[in-house]
C-alpha cells in the first residue's frame, strides 16, 4: 500500500512516499516560503522519485494540528482534495505527537513545542515505549510557566522538540532537540480513517482575528 504523508502544521515542510513501512522518498525542509508555493512541487517530486504517479497513492496522511492557522488549512485543504479526487482513506495526525516520534530517546519524556507567542506553546508531553507514543500530558495551548510546572511535578528527565526551541530556549529550562518534522513518523501514529467531508485542522485555539470578531458580536 502506498501512502503519501504531508506536514505543513508549522513553518518547516514535510512530504514522504512510503510503501507500507518502507520509505521511498522524503522532503523536509525548513524553507522561509509559504507553504501554498512549495507543497504541490513537493508532492510532484516525491512521486517522481518514488517513481508513482498520483493515481497510485492508496491512503493519505496529513498533520491536523495544532500549530500555524495558514499551514494547517493548506496542508488539510491538500490532503482532503487529492483524497477525494483520488478515492483514497484520510488519516490525521497530531502535529505535536509527528514530531515527538522524530526522536528515539526512551529514557526521557519528549515534550514537542510549538511557539504561540506571548511566553506560551502549543505542547504535548509524551514518552517513547520500544516506538509506541504513550501520551503522558493531551495536546494543549499552555503558558511555558504552567508547563514547566507540569513537568517538575512529574519529576521524570525531560526534552524539548522542535525547530521553535531555538526562539525560546531562554524560557526553558531543559535539553532542547532542534528537530525538523519527518512525515513518514506519522505512519506509526495513524488510527482509523477520518470522514473526508467532516475532517478539519485541530487548532486547538482561535485565532486573534477570530477571538476579535467574536468579541465585537458580544457587544453588539
Amino acid at each position: 500500500m502506498n501512502y503519501l504523508l504531508i506536514d505543513t502544521s508549522n513553518q518547516p515542510l514535510s512530504v514522504a512516499i512510503m510503501d507500507n513501512d518502507t520509505v521511498l522518498a522524503e522532503i523536509n525542509n525548513d524553507k522561509k516560503v509559504n507553504h501554498s508555493v512549495q507543497l504541490m512541487p513537493a508532492i510532484v517530486a516525491v512521486l517522481e522519485e518514488a517513481n508513482l504517479t498520483k493515481q497510485d497513492i492508496d491512503s493519505i496522511i496529513v498533520a491536523e494540528g495544532p500549530g500555524s492557522y495558514t499551514g494547517l488549512r493548506i496542508g488539510v485543504t491538500v490532503a482532503k482534495t487529492l483524497a477525494y479526487a483520488l478515492n483514497t482513506s484520510l488519516y490525521g495526525v497530531s502535529s505535536l505527537a509527528a514530531l515527538a516520534a522524530t526522536v528515539s530517546q526512551q529514557d526521557q519524556l519528549i515534550i514537542p513545542v510549538f511557539d504561540a507567542r506571548r511566553e506560551a506553546v502549543y505542547a504535548g508531553v509524551y514518552q517513547n515505549k520500544n516506538g509506541d507514543f504513550e501520551t503522558v500530558m493531551s495536546d494543549q495551548y499552555i503558558t511555558i510557566e504552567d508547563l514547566l510546572s507540569f513537568l517538575h511535578a512529574d519529576s521524570r528527565p525531560y526534552v524539548f522538540v522542535g525547530t521553535d526551541t531555538e526562539k525560546i530556549a531562554h524560557l526553558l529550562d531543559s535539553d532542547c532537540l532542534p528537530n525538523l518534522p519527518q512525515a513518514h513518523a506519522m505512519k506509526a501514529l495513524i488510527s482509523k480513517p477520518v470522514n473526508i467531508h467532516e475532517f478539519v485542522p485541530n487548532y486547538l485555539k482561535i485565532s486573534e482575528a477570530e477571538r476579535n470578531w467574536l468579541a465585537k458580536q458580544n457587544n453588539n
